[in-house]
């Protein structure tokens, strides 16, 4: 992990920030598009966001899903809901209540990612969704976090990549659904106008584990294993003295 400059708050807010600027309006744009297309069909009555991110509160409303809440260890002043202050790593929640966790680039920027996650397949219902948003280290904007000194919000963090998450989801029971790339132009200023358009369908079509931030999305499977009824020795029983006792003969 390249840790971030502390003069600038926590990431997570630091972030939400970060989506106001030219560059990070654009990405907010895509991730909400994408998430919004991820969770149209989910149902349930809870969903949990776990770090702040303002930019999505649209999109969650939009969803079918009734009560939607965002969890952060500090209050979410870009989010205009109202949010609970709590670790990511110890929610104050029961297990198997939650239909829906959207963790929006929160194990980019967490201390301990693995955790987190197991938080949330903890808090998870069988059968629940995980959406996962991250920078992808294989792009542009990953050579970028590694070539500053001081790395910044949110050019700093952990790189993990979507194979990575994978591996983990993997490891905790889910299976993986949807996975998507987007953002293939350089995250640059310059970069974000209407003659770089054509970067967008090309990378989506020749190159797409090469898009600047990725969005997973999977269902949290629970295997119904049936016990096998245990097959007990028998022992032949003994009379009084030492005679075996007679037993009928099978056919």
């Amino acid at each position: 992990m390249r840790p971030c400059t502390a003069r600038d708050g926590e990431p997570l807010e630091v972030l939400a920030k970060w989506y106001k600027t030219p560059v990070g309006r654009q990405v907010a744009r895509a991730e909400t598009d994408c998430v919004e297309r991820m969770i149209e069909n989910s149902f349930g009555h809870f969903l949990v966001q776990i770090g702040c991110g303002g930019q999505f509160s649209e999109a969650l409303e939009r969803s079918r899903i009734r009560t939607r809440v965002v969890l952060g260890e500090r209050p979410c002043s870009q989010w205009g809901g109202a949010p609970l202050r709590a670790r990511p790593g110890a929610l104050p929640l029961a297990a198997a209540s939650v239909d829906a966790v959207l963790l929006p680039h929160t194990l980019d920027f967490v201390a301990h990612p693995q955790p987190v996650l197991r938080e949330a397949e903890r808090i998870l219902i069988p059968e629940g969704r995980i959406l996962i948003i991250g920078f992808n280290p294989f792009s542009t904007w990953g050579l970028m976090r590694g070539g500053l000194h001081k790395p910044r919000v949110p050019w700093c963090g952990h790189q993990l990549t979507a194979f990575r998450l994978g591996d983990w989801l993997a490891v905790l029971g889910f299976q993986l659904e949807v996975r998507e790339w987007l953002l293939f132009r350089p995250p640059l200023r310059s970069a974000h106008s209407a003659r770089f358009d054509w970067l967008e369908q090309a990378g989506a079509r020749w190159w797409p584990v090469f898009g600047g931030v990725y969005v997973i999305r999977a269902v949290k499977r629970v295997s119904l294993v049936t016990p096998m009824p245990q097959r007990w020795k028998r022992h032949p029983a003994f009379l009084p003295g030492g005679a075996m006792k007679p037993t009928a003969r099978e056919s």
